[in-house]
């Protein structure tokens, strides 16, 4: 099979290493609301002040100069205060080298791409892994300016990286750049104003285990009562001793809320994150903390039920189960979800679809089969310029939080995820699978015959099926079966042996009797006829096609 990629093996997912639960803090005041905005306004005025001076810094940040930002905040705020800015920096300012980098290799992928399109006849027919030149001269043209402007582009994204520089935006580039478009994007100035504050504000403390309920600067009892150990030049706001305001509302974590009670009623460490939601008029509270790495069932394992191969498309998940011998059972099913509006909304859509998907496979004790997606290659305007509708799809793709939503909501509910390689599996599904599969009550999709495909290459199974035998009357009428099994494997898919004697019922068992002797009506007479034996289409792994055998009538 030349000029096809090596697929790589399957293996299980590993599950999250951390947890975060969200609630709503009911009850606030006014003074309560005017409280956690002047200390989130003041702390995020130090977070800005220490952003700026960890880009200044770059490369040639160390330890010493991390310490000495933090002495640097402590006096206007705490040491916990400081401490918990200076890693949020940190953190962010990491986020932004990883996001420059991925920026370098784009422009770098874009560029190869236009220099191969540019380098074809005008006309050229591209093929299925390549696409081909460029339809016209203007075109041709255009491009090739547009090479020379991503040419610039990457100097001067190397330049930064090299030297260590990122541009970082706190409270957002994007809503940043809405200042300029406030009426296309239905805001007031006002109300862009508060979206602006809300989003510079920091109100973000991480936990220390051996403290009281595993927090000191943002602390939440048992009971849901939640204080703030304030900044020094707000000290004067404090309605509790040592410092402290008490807010007046009380909180409660409907999800996992008996594992957050174990753990503030045994002092270990919990981060909390306070925020504002300007459009709800809202204020949450986030808890999050760290959790032993589950242990990851062997691949073995996994298989060991069978297993449910799911395609992931961009309204809907197609899901079917295999059994271990890599038959599909029952019939397909699909989990359907709306992409269209908010983030939260389309958040809210793929937890609802995954939630079903997940009860099926515990209720049938199976772990999921999923694709390893990334069109990061594929989202380039470079590869698909003119359709603007498959790259709109494909970047309409939640690839990323899906994963990342998928692992942790199985892990809580004890569901074993195996990864596979997502090469050719739709193409060779359909081709494959989708026919034989269908029935005059059945009629399975492009979708459906993937999701068989992807189950199949995870319990270890080769994704083209056997076909079915020639006609017994004639083994040249439909041609040879396709060779799918392995090479080395014996019996499996060599021609029908040779055997001695006449084939069919036209050919009389004595050459020397003449054609116009008619055949005797007797049993006793009746010429040998050869009977072809073969086990059912769908074949385990130790079963293998019975040998041809020959059968009278008697």
């Amino acid at each position: 099979m030349g000029g096809l990629r090596v697929v790589a093996a399957p293996f299980v997912a590993v599950g999250p290493s951390g947890v975060a639960v969200r609630g709503r803090l009911k009850g606030l005041t006014a003074v309560d609301e005017d409280v956690l905005r002047r200390v989130g306004g003041h702390l995020g005025a130090l977070a800005s002040r220490d952003l700026k001076a960890r880009c200044a810094a770059g490369l040639q940040h160390d330890g010493e100069r991390w310490a000495e930002r933090k002495r640097v905040l402590t006096p206007e705020s705490s040491s916990r205060w400081a401490g918990s800015v200076t890693k949020a920096t940190h953190d962010q300012w990491a986020l932004a080298r990883r996001s420059q980098l991925a920026h370098v290799r784009g422009l770098e992928a874009g560029m190869r791409m236009l220099a191969h399109r540019l380098s074809l006849p005008l006309g050229h027919q591209g093929g299925r892994h390549a696409p081909g030149g460029y339809r016209s001269r203007r075109e041709w043209h255009a491009k090739s300016r547009r090479l020379q402007v991503l040419t610039d582009r990457l100097r001067a994204a190397r330049a930064d990286w090299e030297a260590g520089r990122v541009r970082v935006v706190r409270g957002g580039k994007r809503l940043l750049n809405t200042r300029h478009h406030l009426p296309a994007a239905r805001l007031t100035e006002a109300r862009w104003r508060t979206r602006w504050q809300a989003g510079r504000r920091f109100l973000r403390a991480d936990g220390e285990s051996g403290k009281r309920f595993g927090n000191e600067t943002i602390r939440v009892t048992c009971e849901g009562r939640v204080s703030l150990k304030l900044p020094a030049p707000l000290a004067g706001l404090a309605n509790a001793p040592h410092g402290r305001y008490v807010l007046d509302a009380r909180i409660s974590f409907p999800h996992r809320g008996e594992q957050w009670a174990d753990r503030v009623s045994a002092n270990r460490a919990v981060a909390y994150r306070i925020h504002e939601d300007t459009d709800r008029g809202r204020w949450y509270l986030t808890a999050s903390w760290t959790i032993p790495p589950a242990r990851t069932v062997p691949l073995e394992a996994a298989r060991a039920n069978g297993i449910i191969g799911v395609d992931t498309n961009a309204d809907h998940f197609a899901a079917w189960r295999l059994d271990t011998h890599g038959n599909p059972t029952g019939e397909p099913r699909r989990f359907s979800y709306d992409l269209d509006g908010s983030a939260a909304h389309r958040d809210a859509q793929v937890r609802h679809a995954l939630i079903r998907l997940l009860h099926w496979a515990r209720r049938e004790g199976v772990s999921l089969a999923v694709e390893d997606l990334d069109f990061t290659a594929e989202k380039t305007r470079e590869k698909h310029g003119r359709k603007k509708r498959f790259r709109r799809l494909i970047s309409g793709m939640p690839v990323a939080r899906l994963r990342a939503r998928l692992v942790g909501m199985a892990a809580e509910l004890g569901v074993g995820i195996v990864v596979v390689d997502p090469a050719y599996t739709s193409r060779w599904g359909a081709e494959h699978w989708q026919k034989p599969l269908t029935t005059t009550r059945r009629k399975p999709t492009r979708h459906d015959a993937a999701a068989v495909a992807i189950a199949r290459r995870a319990l270890g199974h080769p994704v083209r099926r056997r076909t079915a035998p020639p006609p017994p009357d004639r083994s040249d009428r439909v041609g040879h079966r396709t060779v799918l099994a392995a090479p080395d494997t014996p019996g499996c898919e060599g021609p029908r042996p040779r055997i001695p004697g006449p084939r069919t019922r036209s050919v009389p068992p004595d050459a020397e009797r003449t054609r116009a002797t008619s055949a005797s009506k007797t049993v006793r007479d009746a010429p040998v006829m050869q009977v072809w034996v073969q086990d059912s289409l769908l074949l385990t792994d130790e079963e293998r096609f019975t040998p041809m055998v020959l059968a009278a009538t008697l």
